[in-house]
């Protein structure tokens, strides 16, 4: 390409001249999307909810749940968040429980998930320094001598008596 090309230098360099599009040498990124992707808007997430838009609004200034922003400062809610808009609503609604104790329970909820990672942690903390003393121990015992008679006991047959008497 000449650099007075409209396509601009090097842009258009490699391409197929009959009009077919070019084959893509590397494959697309993977996006993996998990039950914490921020994906629907505040629209598909009252609909999936069955809220209204006004009350995830209402929710978020509570805290209650509080989705992702955007750059634009857009919510957008994952599919974890949808299940907590459920059940603050099946708590407000079913067993009529107010929004301050629905929060309180959330609290309590991710705090309890929390010390649950932390124990998790902690246990596979402890499970590697037990290995780390193990081969510690097993070290010490591989650096014994050898050379050392082991004691055994007397035969039950005999009957020799041994005094000791130390010199004065």
């Amino acid at each position: 390409m000449t650099p007075d090309s409209p396509i601009g230098p090097g842009l258009g360099e490699g391409l197929p001249t009959d009009g077919r599009r070019p084959r893509r040498t590397a494959a697309p990124p993977q996006y993996v999307l998990t039950e914490d992707t921020p994906v629907y808007v505040i629209s598909v997430a009252a609909e999936l909810s069955g809220l209204h838009p006004q009350t995830l609004r209402q929710y978020d200034r509570l805290g209650l749940v509080s989705p992702d922003r955007t750059a634009g400062r857009g919510r957008r809610y994952s599919a974890r968040d949808i299940q907590q808009l459920r059940d603050v609503q099946r708590l407000s609604q079913d067993e009529g429980i107010n929004l301050a104790g629905i929060k309180r329970i959330i609290e309590l909820e991710n705090q309890v998930t929390a010390l649950q990672a932390r124990i998790t942690e902690l246990a596979d903390s402890l499970e590697g320094a037990a290995a780390a003393l193990q081969q510690r121990e097993a070290a010490v015992h591989a650096s014994y001598r050898r050379d050392l008679v082991p004691y055994q006991p007397p035969t039950p047959q005999s009957s020799a008596l041994v005094v000791w008497r130390p010199k004065r």
